[in-house]
C-alpha cells in the first residue's frame, strides 16, 4: 500500500516538470498523509494543479463519513470494481511526489518489523502516482468535496523483501500524458499500471519520527542513526 509520501519541489520545477500552473500556494510536505489537501492534476484540468483531499469519497454515497474512504486502489481490480472502472474511464489523475515510505512487513536484515524506509528515485527528480479522483455533492448545502486515491501494484525487485505492494510511479512524461489523455482506451491506461523499475529507484531507513503525521520537517528525510 501507500499511506505517507512527499512532495518538496518549489513551485518553479513543479510548473516545469508537469507544464501545469499552481492554482494555490503549497508548502513543501515531508510526511503526507490520508485526509489531507495535496497537490495533484486530473484529468478534466490537465494544466492546473490543484490541492485535493486524499481518501477516496465516491459521488454515489449519501453520507461521506459513513462508508470507507480508500486511500488506495489495486490495480489489478480496477475493472472489476463498478466504483473504480467507472472513474477508471472518466475520472483520473496525477498525484504529484517525489518519495514515499514503506514500513516493512516482517523483521529481516536485522530490522525489526515495522521499520519505515524511504524510496525514491535514484536521479531525485519529483515524478507522479498514478491516481483516480471523484467529486462527492452534499445535497443540502452544495458543497463539493474533490478526492482521490493512489493506484497500488505488485512490488518491484527493490520493494518486494519490505511489502507485497507498491504505489505505481508512471514511467516519464509520456506515461503521465496518456495516463490524463481521455482519447487513450482503459485498456491501455491498465497497461500503464505496472512496478517502477526497480535499478532506477534507492531506498534508506529513516528514523520512527515518521510514524507520526504531526512530524512534517525535513528531520523525517533523514537516515535514521543505527539502532534507531
Amino acid at each position: 500500500m501507500c499511506g505517507r509520501y512527499t512532495f518538496i519541489a518549489p513551485p518553479g520545477l513543479i510548473e516545469e516538470r508537469f507544464e501545469a500552473t499552481m492554482a494555490d500556494d503549497f508548502p513543501a510536505t515531508y510526511n503526507a498523509a490520508p485526509s489531507q489537501q495535496l497537490p495533484i492534476i486530473t484529468n478534466a484540468a490537465p494544466q492546473q494543479v490543484q490541492l485535493v483531499q486524499w481518501g477516496l469519497v465516491p459521488s454515489w454515497v449519501k453520507d461521506r463519513t459513513s462508508g470507507p474512504q480508500p486511500i488506495n486502489a489495486r490495480a489489478e481490480t480496477l475493472a472489476e470494481k463498478p466504483s473504480f472502472r467507472q472513474l477508471l474511464q472518466r475520472r483520473r489523475c496525477l498525484v504529484l511526489a517525489d518519495s514515499f515510505y514503506e514500513w516493512q512487513e516482517k523483521a529481516a536484515h536485522g530490522l525489526p518489523a515495522k521499520t519505515p524506509h524511504r524510496f525514491l528515485l535514484r536521479s531525485g527528480e519529483p515524478y507522479a502516482f498514478a491516481g483516480l479522483w471523484d467529486e462527492w455533492v452534499d445535497r443540502d448545502s452544495g458543497e463539493v468535496l474533490p478526492t482521490f486515491t493512489i493506484i497500488t501494484t505488485s512490488p518491484n525487485a527493490l520493494m518486494q523483501p519490505l511489502h507485497h505492494r507498491m504505489p505505481v510511479i508512471l514511467q516519464g512524461r509520456a506515461a503521465e500524458r496518456a495516463w490524463l489523455d481521455d482519447a487513450v482506451s482503459a485498456a491501455e491506461h491498465q497497461l500503464l499500471l505496472k512496478p517502477y523499475p526497480a535499478e532506477q529507484m534507492q531506498e534508506y531507513v529513516v528514523s520512527k519520527l515518521v510514524n507520526s503525521p504531526a512530524h512534517n520537517s525535513p528531520e523525517v528525510l533523514e537516515p535514521a542513526a543505527a539502532g534507531q
